[in-house]
């Protein structure tokens, strides 16, 4: 052999190890690494892995394969399929779930209280989280090196935020802000004033803002721009539309809100418990951690959950009463026929001889079948959409369930359907005295007020003058 002349050797290596390395250093490896060695003697020891193999076509055409699964799987960890293994076998879910479990009661603590405070309260925490959403999903898409060049682009999204919140609240509050004005003073003429032109203040509101984002356009930056113009609206028509909803069950009654904002965590819990300890089969691709036991377990325990639910939170007035200003005085109102309990008689052989039922129960099975069914695909568009950006959550700011776009997504699908479930089979048809005078103290001021009352008295006088 040659001086300086190269010897190659080919080692063998076993490249899997046991968990206990005291016991067992070396296990059978699954694959074997062909790694050659080159010995310099002429100058010094080297050793480098040669990458004969992997130069060859077929081989770097299967490197890109892997490159290309590799970034489309946002969550590695997720995507193994839980076959016949429990996710209760896996210790290190423990942690997740104590850590979860935690924020949870922060979480529920703070609901309390805020619950306790009525219905202004809760209307500002819905607008925080909006906020707070907003923020979230408004950083998701943007690049920090873009928007450095494009001063005051940031602003433009909030302000498309604000006017949307203005129109939206100015619509579904009018009535509250009436009320919450005296008449005959100035801020019950500027709010009767905005109430009126309300609409024609948003549109130019908005229109401003369309000006301001053609103004800040730049080259080469065009696509960037219409993609964030494109992605603020998508923000305010599928997330903050959606979530304003809750607004307007919160002053129809907090029952209407509180009820199916329940209903949607008790069915989050129990489907993550449930799946925890019983989760074989998986559910839905989208999301692999989901079970069919916990789906299905999860659904029982929400039915159950409405229909005992609503009749503790029937009997209290402060759940039931609707809000007509933003006061925060205590409610007194007549809770109407489906808060007014019914009694039925039980079968003889039952412990008890009589049941007590309030017919909003029967409402509320309803809601319970809709937030344990059709409400989760709201997380599964969530789950979807996270996967299409390689991200696991939206925000950090939650432990253990990351941002506050995680925990609004069912919840904006309830809400929703909460409304509207209300405005169909709830609320009469017919439209009562007390909904007739809110529409005219809220469309009308205080002359044309006057106005009305003259020619009411008029008609009154001649039908008793006919009669």
């Amino acid at each position: 052999m040659k001086r300086g002349g190269l010897i190659r050797m080919l080692v063998t290596f076993n490249s899997f190890f046991k968990e206990n390395l005291f016991t067992n250093a070396f296990s059978k490896s699954r694959n074997q690494i062909n790694v050659y060695i080159d010995f310099i003697p002429a100058s010094k020891m080297n050793f480098r892995i040669m990458e004969r193999d992997l130069q060859s076509p077929r081989s770097a055409s299967n490197a890109r394969a892997r490159n290309r699964r590799k970034s489309t799987e946002a969550f590695p960890d997720v995507m193994k399929v839980n076959g016949s293994d429990l996710l209760v076998n896996d210790q290190n879910k423990y942690r997740s779930m104590w850590i979860r479990t935690y924020s949870s009661v922060w979480m529920l603590v703070g609901f309390i209280l805020v619950v306790y405070l009525g219905h202004l309260y809760l209307w500002g925490m819905i607008v925080v989280i909006q906020i707070l959403m907003a923020s979230e999903l408004f950083n998701l898409l943007r690049r920090a090196h873009e928007d450095r060049r494009l001063p005051g682009f940031r602003l433009l999204n909030w302000h498309f935020f604000f006017t949307a919140m203005l129109f939206v609240y100015g619509r579904i509050l009018s009535q509250q802000i009436m009320h919450a004005v005296t008449p005959e003073k100035f801020f019950y003429k500027l709010a009767t004033s905005f109430m009126k032109y309300q609409m024609v203040i948003c549109y130019f509101l908005y229109i401003t803002g369309f000006m301001w984002f053609i103004l800040t356009l730049k080259a080469k930056m065009y696509k960037y721009q219409f993609s964030q113009y494109a992605w603020t609206h998508m923000i305010l028509i599928v997330v903050f539309t959606q979530s304003s909803f809750t607004a307007a069950n919160i002053f129809e009654g907090i029952f209407w809100f509180l009820l199916p904002a329940s209903l949607i965590a008790i069915n989050d819990v129990a489907a993550y418990f449930f799946g925890f300890f019983f989760g074989k089969t998986p559910l839905i691709k989208l999301s692999p951690k989901k079970t069919w036991e916990g789906f299905l377990g999860a659904s029982v325990t929400t039915v159950i959950s409405a229909f005992v639910l609503a009749n503790v939170l029937g009997r209290f007035q402060w759940f039931t009463c609707p809000r007509r200003d933003l006061s925060t005085s205590w409610l007194q109102c007549d809770p109407g026929p489906i808060f007014t309990p019914e009694i039925f008689e039980l079968p003889s052989g039952l412990p008890w001889k009589e049941i007590s039922v309030l017919p909003v129960q029967w409402h509320a099975l309803c809601l319970g079948l809709f937030a344990s069914v059709i409400a989760p695909f709201g997380g599964f568009f969530a789950s979807g959409f996270k996967r299409a950006f390689n991200i696991k959550d939206f925000g950090g700011s939650i432990p253990g369930h990351g941002g506050f776009t995680d925990r609004m997504d069912c919840q904006m699908v309830m809400a929703v359907f909460a409304y509207i479930y209300h405005q169909s089979f709830v609320i009469p048809q017919y439209y009562p005295v007390e909904i007739l005078l809110e529409q005219i103290l809220g469309s009308l001021n205080f002359e044309e007020q006057v106005l009305l009352l003259t020619k009411l008295k008029e008609i009154i006088d001649a039908r008793q003058i006919q009669n």
